[in-house]
């Protein structure tokens, strides 16, 4: 045979020889209240296209040369918006999947690199027509009292969430799930505090973009924004709480400096189109600047950071500064709490331990309880309310006995001190509401 022969053979059966088909490896779904999020994890980065359907309302997700590797799960009572997943071949080498929708909705999808613990991945956001605005959502503005005192309005921010679990302990703890049941112990003690009205910003198991957190936050007309973390470290034996604000400089510390790095790749594990440059912080800091925000945001944390020494060990006996996107509200202070070292076997079994959760809530409570107290605008329950006398308790004194010295209720005083009974200890400080 000629060789050029031989070279045609070649490449004519390189040339039929098709290429590798990707492969579908997963699919996972996260529902959360004004959005459902479908992730399909995949081997390679490929080409695809999506198209709507309606009567039924379909959302149709064509992958060109690709297959799925087993089967695709889906729990229907867990799928938000999507109500069935199907799939098959067409064209004899491209995927085809279909969603089988509850109700119209608007698509939103991109392909995301490799990143964490994931790698390939082509995410679809299915938004119902009609839904909530999240700002809406949020916007839990305190119902007026009748004297026209309002509440003081805390969001909180349970960090991470669906696919970005955060911090994973050495018993398998995520740091997502321990950060939504201390987000909501904390709910319920602000509720349950006078002069204060929280809002979840995460109230389950699905995933937000960090500056989507903290717009949130701000279009919903807080007064103070908590985020709320439990992070790891290389070394298991680092342990105790920390609590942070925005540095608009250089980190406060070399930890501090990793942690921000760390919590700032929440939107490249958790899959956000990372599309916009740094014109947008530029443009916050010099808000910052111009405004008060940061000093209040210092305040409240070294607020919390002292009651926080009543629960366990601190990591640091100062407030940190670094610059973490999750603080960057131009006009809303805002406060970062790492609640523990994840890491650490004895930190991680406290976090898993109710008691424990509930002591970490009351701290951070009466830390924004003092802040407000100091701080809060005219107008306010706290307003009205701090220009009371201030007590110092006695060996012998009484509630009821302090009571009848100012002129108040013992309910009154139970309720501006957040005391759940009658114990009080010589050498507290009991704030004496003005009498009604």
């Amino acid at each position: 045979m000629r060789p050029w022969t031989c070279c045609l053979l070649i490449l004519l059966s390189l040339v039929m020889v098709p290429a590798q088909a990707g492969e579908v490896q997963n699919l996972r779904v996260w529902a959360g209240p004004d959005s459902t999020r479908a992730v399909l994890d995949l081997d390679r980065s490929v080409d695809y296209r999506i198209f709507t359907l309606d009567n039924p309302h379909r959302l149709v997700v064509d992958v060109q040369n690709a297959r799925v590797q087993g089967s695709l799960p889906f729990d229907a009572d867990s799928g938000g918006v999507i109500a069935g997943v199907r799939h098959g071949i067409r064209n004899g080498t491209d995927l085809r999947v279909v969603f089988d929708l509850n109700d119209k909705a608007q698509p939103q999808s991109f392909v995301l690199d490799p990143a964490g613990r994931y790698g390939h991945r082509l995410v679809i956001d299915l938004t119902p027509e009609g839904a909530t605005d999240p700002a809406e959502r949020v916007r839990k503005r305190a119902q007026a009292a009748q004297n026209g005192q309002r509440d003081m309005v805390v969001a909180i921010d349970a960090g991470h969430g669906g696919e970005d679990p955060g911090a994973i302990g050495p018993g398998g703890t995520f740091e997502k799930t321990v950060t939504l049941q201390i987000a909501r112990e904390l709910e319920q003690r602000i509720n349950e505090t006078p002069g204060m009205q929280a809002v979840l910003i995460r109230t389950g198991d699905y995933f937000i973009p960090l500056q989507q957190r903290y717009d949130r936050a701000r279009k919903g007309g807080a007064d103070l924004f908590l985020s709320i973390h439990a992070d790891a470290f290389r070394d298991f034996r680092v342990r105790g709480s920390s609590v942070y604000v925005l540095s608009r400089s250089g980190a406060s510390s070399e930890a501090a400096r990793l942690l921000a790095q760390r919590e700032n790749k929440s939107d490249m594990i958790g899959g956000v189109q990372l599309d916009r440059d740094d014109d947008m912080l530029t443009s916050v800091l010099l808000d910052l600047s111009q405004s008060a925000a940061l000093e209040y945001s210092n305040d409240a944390a070294e607020q919390i950071l002292d009651q926080l020494g009543s629960v366990g060990r601190r990591h640091r006996n100062r407030v940190e500064r670094a610059n973490f996107v999750v603080l960057r509200s131009p006009d809303v202070p805002s406060v970062l709490i790492e609640v523990g070292f994840i890491s650490n076997p004895q930190d991680e079994q406290n976090l898993n331990t109710p008691t424990h959760r509930r002591q970490i809530a009351t701290a951070i409570t009466n830390g924004v309880r003092d802040h407000f107290l100091q701080t809060a605008p005219q107008g306010s329950w706290f307003a009205a309310n701090r220009n009371g006398h201030e007590h110092v308790v006695q060996r012998g004194d009484t509630l009821g006995v302090i009571a009848q010295r100012y002129q108040v209720s013992v309910s009154q005083i139970r309720a501006v001190n957040n005391l759940n009974g009658d114990v009080i200890h010589p050498g507290a400080v009991l704030l004496i509401p003005t009498g009604s």
